[in-house]
């Protein structure tokens, strides 16, 4: 059986008193695209720091491809680190930025721009290679951070929140081009990020963490539809407790005229009402209605005393039309099928 790119047994780390990190297990497959997703806190960075060689473990074994690492230098270890600033040279412009690693490394000359042109070529920067850092947009140097890592031709390239500081729109482009980026290149990617959509987006897999350890690692579907802890469903989307059990908010439909025979859309073209299809139900009436352009919110109280949002399409209705059912008596289906259990949060 290969080694895994990254194995991460019993890894610790404390900082005085507190305990950052507090026995991560982690098997990453070579060409994974693998996310640790988790609060600020919840020790991600410093696992990635840990694995890059900037931080020392307390305690626990790091080794890369089958060779352990846990005492070496970071120029020691086969990989690349791409930071949320992108830390690129101001003073160099666009081609010897990427250049660079390979430089210090004493490639020749020839070799060392054959190489950097073709990383460009690969985050589709071709021609800008005489630029400076300042002449180009955020998404490009984002773009030159990523081609100057894999340059190096690493085994696992380590992303730090990298795309934090675009803007939403920037940033949902970025995913697209990263992961187009990692299938190309068919590097491990170990990538830290605080957002749930943009874990679920990118991953293979992904190891959600809380406290310094890890609460599941699993697919974005497994971890999204099946979470494992109290903290994974509340923390990777919202989730409904609904006498006992768990429904995710698009899982639920609201029938606004619980009274009437359910119907499709009328000759207006307004929404149609929930279908309730479902085989569970329960009674409760709109306390608020949050319209967000794509989607609407319906956050509804039960007669059962407890508190549920559900998330329907706006396929064909406007925010007045959805704004006049607040306070409306609503009934709320769904299917069991899409019930989980997850146990109590621990203390």
């Amino acid at each position: 059986m290969p080694a895994s790119a990254v194995r991460i047994r019993d890894l610790r780390k404390t900082f005085g008193a507190v305990e950052a990190v507090a026995g991560v297990d982690l098997d990453i497959a070579d060409g994974e695209f693998f996310s640790m997703l988790g609060p600020s806190g919840s020790g991600k960075t410093t696992v990635l720091r840990m694995i890059a060689g900037f931080e020392r473990p307390t305690a626990g074994t790091i080794e890369l491809g089958g060779r352990d690492v846990t005492g070496l230098a970071p120029f020691d270890r086969d990989v690349n680190t791409v930071f949320q600033d992108y830390a690129l040279f101001p003073h160099l412009d666009v081609l010897r930025n990427v250049e660079y690693g390979l430089k210090v490394r004493r490639v020749p000359r020839a070799k060392r721009r054959e190489r950097a042109l073709e990383a460009l070529r690969s985050v589709r920067l071709d021609g800008m290679g005489a630029r400076r850092p300042a002449e180009l947009s955020g998404g490009q140097r984002q773009r030159v951070a990523l081609a100057r890592a894999l340059v190096n031709e690493p085994k696992v390239l380590l992303l730090d929140e990298p795309l934090g500081a675009l803007d939403l729109k920037l940033r949902e482009e970025m995913q697209v081009e990263l992961k187009a980026i990692q299938r190309r290149a068919g590097i491990t990617f170990v990538f830290v990020t605080h957002d749930q959509e943009e874990a679920l987006t990118l991953s293979d897999r992904v190891a959600v963490l809380d406290r310094g350890r890890i609460e599941q690692v699993g697919t974005p579907a497994e971890v999204y539809e099946r979470p494992a802890t109290a903290f994974v469903a509340g923390f990777v989307g919202t989730s409904n407790r609904i006498g006992g059990v768990c429904v995710r908010p698009e899982k639920i439909d609201v029938d606004t005229e619980p009274g009437a025979a359910p119907a499709d859309a009328d000759q207006h073209g307004a929404e149609p009402r929930g279908t309730g299809s479902g085989d569970r139900h329960a009674m409760g009436t709109v306390a608020e209605v949050v319209y967000a352009g794509a989607a609407t919110r319906f956050v509804v109280d039960l007669e059962s005393g407890e508190r549920v949002v559900a998330l329907q399409q706006n396929l064909r209705t406007s925010s007045m039309d959805v704004m006049r059912h607040r306070g409306a008596r609503v009934r709320i289906s769904w299917h069991s099928a899409h019930e989980f259990h997850v146990p109590d949060a621990r203390s």
